[in-house]
């Protein structure tokens, strides 16, 4: 007897894949943090940014620390180190050496490398606090134009309007320069850093305020909004519990980019001669002085210069990440 054309006993079945309900194999589910986390892993850019922002926040938190054991008092003058005749730091570079990492001040002799530690403090101080503000006063009022509408919305767009058109580095330098000494028990560069923390923070807060009202606004007719209206959710719970946490990404990288443009605010305020009070170091303060002497030593301009150009970029590098990585749209 001859054998079937088809002999289906010698074709091995194909496997199914193992159901994890019989096997006892659990699916492990991904949250949003984790799956935004994996993204900003793979942008190897936006991770060298993040770094440098994390050991510039270090530098600053640790500057007496810092200071103490690779350069020297701020404040401190050291003439010895500077030509006699020219009042220029002795040697090459602006007096680069193993005890002056980044050389000497033209006609003082202060340390550079301690002054620019110590004004990074002054600098990132300044653009937290006012980022802190302008996203707390633009989340507030934009969550709120977005979800009531109406007259509500319209005012506080019309508010909105007037502050972005309001020339700010004019009010910032007029306003100082009526400021008394001492206000409100601050003395000295503080009353400057409230200042500056109160007015920049003011007059951030519409750009916050117009990316929240949009978001709110496309939000509210959301299903879960209705249905949270629907079981007897308050406007209080709503705005809260409901949109406030959806907004969390945009708000972040947003406040992530504000920070290096509050940065710049800073320092050019200090190069004008509205920001902190000199002797307190600060990186506008630094490139203002190096105006006079920058044909004969221009290194003294070059590392505030290249300071705050690396602090800005690796801000905006890593709140370019950060935005890529929190975009549940992206494909990376």
């Amino acid at each position: 007897m001859t054998a079937p054309l088809h002999d289906t006993t010698a074709e091995a079945a194909p496997t199914a894949p193992p159901d994890p309900a019989t096997t006892g194999s659990k699916v492990e589910g991904r949250s949003l943090k984790r799956i935004a986390w994996n993204r900003l892993k793979q942008d190897k850019v936006a991770l060298a940014g993040g770094i440098t922002v994390v050991v510039l926040v270090l530098v600053a938190l640790f500057a007496p620390l810092i200071v103490s054991l690779l350069g020297h008092p701020p404040n401190e003058f050291h003439q010895d180190k500077l030509d006699p005749l020219t009042n220029l730091p002795q040697g090459a570079w602006g007096g680069v050496s193993g005890d002056y990492l980044f050389g000497v001040e033209p006609n003082k002799g202060r340390d550079v490398f301690s002054r620019i530690v110590y004004g990074a403090r002054i600098s990132l101080l300044v653009a937290f606090l006012a980022a802190v503000v302008a996203v707390a006063l633009g989340t507030l009022f934009g969550i709120i134009a977005g979800y009531f509408g109406g007259w509500i919305d319209a005012l506080i767009s019309r508010v909105m309007d007037v502050l972005l058109s309001f020339p700010q580095l004019l009010f910032i330098i007029s306003l100082v320069s009526v400021l008394p000494d001492d206000l409100l028990g601050l003395t000295g560069s503080s009353v400057r850093v409230a200042v500056l923390v109160l007015v920049i923070g003011f007059f951030g807060w519409p750009y916050v305020g117009r990316i929240v009202r949009g978001q709110t606004l496309s939000l509210r007719e959301r299903e879960y909004i209705e249905a949270a209206r629907s079981l007897g959710g308050g406007r209080r719970h709503i705005l809260f519990k409901e949109l406030l946490p959806n907004l969390v990404a945009p708000i972040l990288v947003y406040a992530t980019l504000m920070i290096p443009t509050n940065i710049l605010t800073e320092a050019a305020l200090s190069f004008l001669g509205a920001g902190v009070r000199p002797p307190t170091a600060s990186w506008g303060g630094m490139l203002r002085d190096a105006l006079e002497t920058y044909e004969h030593d221009p290194m003294f301009m070059v590392f505030p210069g290249a300071t705050i150009f690396i602090t800005v970029l690796a801000f905006n590098l890593f709140g370019d990440g950060l935005r890529d990585a929190l975009d549940p749209k992206g494909t990376r």
